[in-house]
């Protein structure tokens, strides 16, 4: 158990707790024989990424919280395995999130918002009919995921949006084993982090959460600072490398919605095995006609 708090003084939350909480052992851990024999042991095995497709066909068309319904879109999500939140490469994965950002089409607000991420430069103002491209990464204990989800109309017939979303999506991983991060990217989407960080433990709720998860997590608190160092130590070596670490893994694929036009999950498989994006770009790859990528 951990006993966590912000803003109180450290002597009165360790007075408090031990009056409030029994200190006494559990009556099994100084009499075994009230243990049933039969209870199954713990399960210490950790997470094993295979990869795999989930298609969820749905009916979003009528898709409404009042008068005007959310627009009829068909949802894709392409991932790969990363790593858990206490291997080496934690921090150099949160980069590469940062470097690849993203968001929708229509985005309010001041600056600040990762405009110049790569998905919003090379992925939604180049391709208009593309409503959203977010890249996530997700970290536990003993492994993560990375992704990018990704919405279009599916109901384009000309074009074929979602299979075109998919090559554009399919090009922007492929495109990371090139290598090619200019120092100015870099360091945009580091500072990025950086002030994420800072800035969402100014929050006291944020900091009590982050206290409380990093003790059950890792044992300990580490302070801010060793991870801004840890930030600044990232260099464009490390982001290709963790990218060819990343598509060495079978492909994760989701898709939500019209999946009538949803390329099929073999078509991934070849992309990343073959690494190619001039074999992705051959003419229906995606078992329609090209995208123009």
């Amino acid at each position: 158990m951990v006993v966590a708090a912000v803003g109180v003084d450290h002597d009165l939350l360790v007075s408090l707790s031990e009056s409030l909480f029994d200190p006494s052992k559990a009556i099994w851990a100084s009499d075994s024989s009230i243990v049933p024999s039969n209870i199954p042991l713990i399960d210490n095995s950790v997470a094993q990424y295979v990869g795999g497709e989930k298609l969820v066909e749905k009916d979003l068309s009528n898709m409404a919280l009042g008068p005007s319904p959310f627009p009829n879109l068909a949802h894709l999500v392409i991932g790969f395995e990363s790593c858990g939140f206490k291997d080496d490469d934690f921090v150099a994965f949160c980069v590469l999130q940062s470097l690849m950002g993203g968001g929708g089409s229509f985005s309010a607000g001041g600056p600040g918002k990762g405009m110049y991420t790569r998905l919003y430069v090379d992925v939604l103002n180049r391709y208009p009919w593309m409503y959203s491209a977010t890249a996530f990464n997700l970290s536990y204990a003993d492994s993560g995921i990375f992704y990018i989800q990704a919405s279009s109309d599916p109901s384009k017939v000309k074009i074929f949006q979602i299979a075109d979303t998919a090559s554009v999506i399919a090009e922007q991983f492929l495109l990371l084993l090139k290598g090619v991060v200019t120092k100015e990217e870099l360091n945009r989407a580091k500072t990025q982090l950086k002030s994420q960080l800072m800035m969402n433990l100014e929050v006291r709720p944020v900091m009590f959460e982050d206290l409380s998860r990093q003790v059950l997590g890792h044992g300990l608190r580490r302070k801010p600072s060793e991870y801004v160092a840890k930030i600044d130590a990232v260099t464009s070596n490390d982001l290709l490398r963790i990218s060819e670490r990343m598509l060495s893994k079978r492909p994760s694929i989701v898709g939500y919605g019209d999946l009538k036009k949803f390329p099929d999950y073999k078509r991934f498989y070849e992309v990343f095995a073959k690494r190619s994006i001039s074999e992705m770009k051959k003419r229906s790859f995606f078992g329609f006609d090209s995208p123009n990528i």
